[in-house]
């Protein structure tokens, strides 16, 4: 049996995902504005690869990192957003991006994570995480 109880319940999830897609572009572009004060040059923005999306890519004296952005209600919950299938994920889309783009990483590359609250607080945890094979 249908009826409008399961229609109101598509509708609801329906703006709550539209909400968090909005909030997750605002968020990333907190954490861009964040880069850009820090001295960062962003080189791309939600980087599309088959292996997957990074929320942005940055450089800053010849060093890449490539940033996963969080957003959570506090940054404490931000920061163990980050579950190992898209650290996999990310690590694998790097890959892909450092060969299409040569000249990038001359001095190194590392993974950040930057965290974002509700307020728009934004976190930087530096070399989160690394390549372990």
């Amino acid at each position: 049996m249908t009826g409008p109880a399961p229609v109101a319940r598509a509708l609801v999830r329906q703006a709550s995902g539209r909400r968090a897609h909005a909030g997750g572009l605002a968020a990333e572009a907190a954490a861009c504005d964040a880069l850009a004060r820090e001295g960062w040059t962003v080189l791309a923005r939600r980087a599309r690869t088959p292996a997957g999306e990074v929320d942005a890519v940055a450089e800053r004296d010849g060093l890449v990192a490539f940033i996963e952005v969080k957003r959570r209600a506090t940054l404490a919950g931000a920061a163990q957003a980050l579950a190992p299938r898209q650290r996999a994920r990310l690590l694998a889309a790097a890959e892909i991006l450092l060969a299409a783009n040569p000249g990038w990483g001359q001095a190194g590359v590392r993974f950040d994570l930057l965290l974002v609250d509700a307020a728009g607080a934004v976190r930087r945890i530096a070399d989160a995480f690394r390549d372990e094979g």
